[in-house]
């Protein structure tokens, strides 16, 4: 800056000098850039999104949306990621605010700042692109509750454009009456919603040192017949742990309930939707890989949907190879047990056991976490331990939840400055 400087005031005039002046102060105010060289944005929460076809109990029609996401990491500078990845027709935002939650639908008064789309109080997002909001300051800490305010003016009804939201979320989100209602603290319930729409990243700056664990996985991850409005998914209880022991890493789940690797259905495949949901999170470092009891149970249901564990494993590889083209550490989880479930049948079975033995020995995982032995029943090994069965034999429970987090081993997520 300084040679440039002295080179236009050779030959620049004084109109032309002030314009340079005001460039440079607008780059350093601007908010989409630290102006702290040793801090970046991190992912400090995230969620994975699904198609949904408008409907009535879906739909939004000039209504304020107020959804509740729990944070790992805490942050003095957070932004927003809005995505209108499976629309077919622009989502028109009408305007954003962010706040910390106190209960309910409640923010704590005077903690919100609204917010900005490249410096405008609204945006229209194209069909199959994402919005990134402006930068604000907010206290934003670890462990906390946000709750975030987007108005929609128009109604999701009026087109066949599918909705981008992710559903099963666990956690009760709000809708307003008729109106705009960002950040208000007499917010107007009209109705609630079990998942969320069109918010899919929140983001805080943090030391260059700090990364993000990215988990990849199905129900399971999830955090499915876990107790909603309380947080009890693995990925979460990993995250209070890593807040009290170290506070270096962002924990972020992308868990689809029902996805699977090879095959679409609850939401795309892992292996297709692994550039949107993994390798775009900002500053991830680290990746967890709980997929294909979907895979393998399906079949059971569905015959003409069968795969090998050959097959599966495959998946597996290529989710491996591009995570590592991006500099991921790539950790492997083993797969739980189903008996019990109607997933479970000699079969599938062989195929679990065929893919929780590459899965440990192959090498081709960086790392392993041993959720099958976490989970099941030593006296019955194909089944999960009873303290831990949420009672359909698929998925654990709370203490299940917990007891995978708390068997992860934390030098495994080492951060870029260990």
């Amino acid at each position: 800056m300084t040679r440039m400087l002295s080179n236009l005031r050779r030959v620049a005039t004084p109109i032309a000098l002030l314009a340079v002046f005001a460039g440079s102060v607008a780059l350093a105010g601007d908010d989409d850039r630290d102006r702290d060289r040793d801090q970046h944005w991190v992912g400090t929460w995230a969620t994975a999104p699904v198609s949904q076809p408008p409907g009535a109990a879906v739909n939004i029609n000039n209504q304020t949306l107020r959804q509740i996401v729990h944070i790992s990491l805490g942050g003095e500078r957070v932004r927003i990621r809005v995505s209108n990845a499976f629309g077919t027709a622009p989502l028109i935002v009408g305007a954003a605010h962010i706040a910390r939650r106190d209960t309910n639908e409640l923010i704590i008064a005077g903690s919100g700042r609204p917010l900005t789309f490249s410096g405008n109080s609204h945006i229209t997002i194209p069909a199959g692109a994402i919005a990134v909001s402006d930068a604000v300051r907010l206290d934003a800490p670890a462990l906390s509750d946000l709750a975030i305010d987007l108005y929609l003016p128009g109604d999701t009804a009026a087109s066949t454009s599918p909705l981008t939201r992710h559903t099963g979320a666990l956690q009760t989100n709000y809708v307003s009456a008729a109106g705009d209602f960002t950040g208000a603290t007499a917010f107007p319930v009209a109705s609630t919603r079990a998942s969320w729409f069109f918010l899919t990243a929140v983001e805080v700056t943090a030391a260059d040192s700090v990364g993000a664990l990215v988990a990849l996985g199905d129900s399971i991850t999830d955090g499915t017949r876990s107790t909603p409005d309380t947080n009890r998914r693995w990925p979460d209880a990993l995250a209070r742990r890593i807040m009290a022991q170290r506070r270096d890493m962002g924990v972020l789940n992308l868990g689809i309930a029902g996805n699977r690797v090879l095959t679409d259905g609850a939401g795309p495949n892992a292996q297709s939707r692994s550039d949107r949901d993994v390798l775009t999170q900002t500053s991830a470092t680290h990746l967890i890989v709980l997929e294909a009891i979907n895979d393998i149970g399906f079949e059971n249901f569905f015959p003409d949907q069968a795969v090998s564990a050959d097959d599966i494993i495959a998946g597996h590889r290529q989710l491996i190879a591009r995570a590592h083209a991006r500099g991921l550490k790539v950790i492997g989880a083993t797969l739980t047990p189903i008996e019990g479930s109607g997933y479970f049948a000699p079969a599938t079975e062989a195929k679990r056991q065929a893919v929780n033995a590459f899965i440990r020995t192959s090498g081709a995982y960086d790392a392993v976490i041993d959720f099958d032995v976490v989970t099941r029943d030593p006296a019955q090994p194909t089944r999960f331990l009873p303290a831990f069965d949420s009672g359909d034999h698929l998925h654990p429970n709370d203490a299940g939840y917990q007891a995978m987090a708390d068997a992860i081993d934390l030098r495994l997520l080492r951060n870029r400055g260990d």
